[in-house]
């Protein structure tokens, strides 16, 4: 059995998803959200449990025979982020001390493209010197983080840990208004009849929710990996022109030609954007959705439900 934390936020839902359509049992931690969604009810056992409850949850460990470990949960910043850096950073030794206490084969935990951020390099690959350059924002802070504490906390324990480094992912799940990409922002303003805001010039790095939930799956299920770090997305960025006419193809009628691009726009490769060799060759992976297929599966998803 396979326990993913923060079960059934946007990527923690689909990987556990995923891995059911890999045929392994899945328990998911949920604390603030509660609601599942339809691609997942009945699929996966859903325990109501805070990560940083440590006593709470280790006797997960007495009801179930956990396997492997997929650290997704994560709390919302504040202003003053030591009350996040405190409270995320308890909520990872904890699940790393189960992951210790339990015996488990493999102990993957979400890391973020932001931790490439200040190297001029195009793609972004694993093996690249992480840069001293300060993270955007705190939760890209304290993902870089996770990686030395993670590894170190695992060292020697026969514990294979996965650094995930993750792409910047949107679809089902994703806040409509989040910050961090602009599609589901875009998709809703669109779906409402308004003005969406201006697109990022040159696009980014492209991971569909879906595809990513895939490949964290797969990376739990290979029979051996032959690293800990992994670029997990699509590895092929995108232009703004190209989000456009893909917004066109699944809206016709709505606008789309008129989406406001930022100037001037540039190629998809001036944009960060991860190169997933290492996951592709070692797992196979491949993305089920292109951009305009993926624009298309979350118009519909949206149509339906409300994020």
């Amino acid at each position: 059995m396979i326990l993913v934390t923060g079960g059934l936020g946007m990527i923690g839902a689909h990987t556990a998803a995923a891995l059911a359509d890999l045929g392994e049992e899945v328990v998911i931690t949920a604390h603030r959200r509660t609601d599942v969604p339809s691609f997942l009810a009945g699929r996966a056992t859903v325990e109501t449990v805070d990560v940083a409850d440590r006593d709470a949850f280790l006797a997960l460990g007495e009801r179930y025979d956990i396997g492997g470990i997929v650290h997704l949960a994560g709390s919302i910043p504040e202003p003053d982020p030591i009350p996040y850096f405190r409270r995320d950073t308890a909520a990872l030794l904890t699940a790393l001390e189960a992951a210790r206490t339990w015996g488990v084969a493999r102990f993957a935990v979400a890391g973020s493209i932001s931790s490439y951020e200040g190297l001029a390099q195009r793609p972004w690959t694993e093996d690249l010197a992480l840069p001293s350059a300060v993270p955007p924002h705190p939760i890209a802070a304290f993902k870089k983080a996770v990686e030395p504490l993670t590894l170190f906390a695992l060292a020697g324990t026969g514990v294979h840990p996965v650094l995930l480094r993750i792409g910047s992912t949107w679809g089902p799940l994703m806040d409509p208004e989040s910050p961090f990409n602009p599609v589901p922002s875009t998709v809703g303003a669109m779906l409402r009849g308004e003005r969406p805001r201006p697109l990022p010039a040159a696009g980014g790095d492209f991971a569909y929710a879906p595809d990513s939930g895939r490949a964290i799956a797969l990376l739990m299920t290979e029979p051996s990996l032959a690293h800990t770090v992994y670029n997990v997305s699509s590895g092929v960025p995108f232009a703004a022109g190209e989000l456009v006419e893909a917004l066109n193809a699944a809206l016709p009628g709505s606008g789309g030609a008129s989406v406001p691009v930022e100037t001037p726009e540039g190629t998809p490769e001036d944009a960060p954007y991860l190169d997933t060799a290492r996951l592709r060759a070692e797992t196979g992976f491949a993305p089920a959705f292109d951009l305009r297929a993926a624009v298309a599966h979350y118009v519909g998803w949206r149509r339906e439900n409300a994020r």
